[in-house]
């Protein structure tokens, strides 16, 4: 199993051994990425998860709400399909609220591992301006690269603001552009340069190296952990 539905607690045969079955093969695929070093996508899932029951649990309603409905049909009127609630007996909420409670610590140890090794990781991890900053820093690069090697992976990011109904947030996109080896005559200083000649709309970007001493996975660790780096720098 490498992924857990989101409604995994509703779906399916409502059963404690069941739904801890399925649990526990989740968990045990998380914890052989952490293993791995691999932190993302599986610690954003299981705050995902954790938050969804936390909900569950201080809210009964919003775990019959989370039950399969029945179509009854289309509403003419209102023009769109109509559902029917199916019936959620005390019984059978007694059960869900067992599986619930049961899962809400072991959610909460494999997040505490996964905040353990994020932390550790980014211990070991610095970032640093590369030529002079500019007073515009929401756009720019980041060199990412690592302890006893010469290559370099040469990323274009990009800060947003997001917005709900509640608050205004910040998020960034990072892509890779290149990736360059570093010697005596390709400096972070000269690759900089280069990349203003191929980028024009860039003339003086904002540039970061951001530099791990653990060889860690690109993708699923070095890239996010940089991420929250450069999005402190650039704030």
């Amino acid at each position: 199993m490498k992924t857990l539905s989101d409604n995994w607690i509703t779906e399916g045969w409502i059963d404690f051994e069941y739904k801890k079955y399925l649990l526990l093969a989740y968990l045990q695929h998380v914890d052989s990425q952490f293993q791995e070093v691999k932190l993302y996508p599986p610690l954003a899932e299981l705050i995902r998860h954790y938050t969804k029951l936390k909900s569950f649990s201080e809210n009964k309603n919003q775990l019959k709400l989370a039950f399969p409905k029945l179509l009854e049909g289309p509403d003419l009127k209102q023009m769109k399909l109509k559902y029917k609630p199916l019936i959620v007996d005390d019984e059978l909420m007694e059960q869900l609220e067992e599986i619930v409670q049961y899962s809400l610590p072991q959610f909460q140890k494999a997040i505490e591992e996964g905040k353990g090794i994020y932390e550790f990781l980014e211990k070991d991890m610095s970032i640093e301006p590369v030529g002079l900053s500019p007073i515009y820093q929401n756009e720019g690069y980041a060199f990412l690269t690592f302890e006893k090697s010469n290559e370099i992976y040469v990323y274009r990011y990009k800060v947003n603001l997001f917005q709900n109904s509640i608050d205004k947030f910040k998020g960034i996109m990072m892509q890779l552009v290149d990736k360059v080896r570093r010697s005596i005559t390709n400096t972070f200083e000269q690759i900089k340069l280069d990349l203003i000649k191929s980028y024009k709309e860039l003339p003086n970007p904002a540039t970061y190296r951001i530099h791990s001493l653990q060889q860690i996975p690109v993708q699923e660790s070095f890239l996010p952990i940089s991420k929250r780096l450069l999005l402190k720098m650039v704030d």
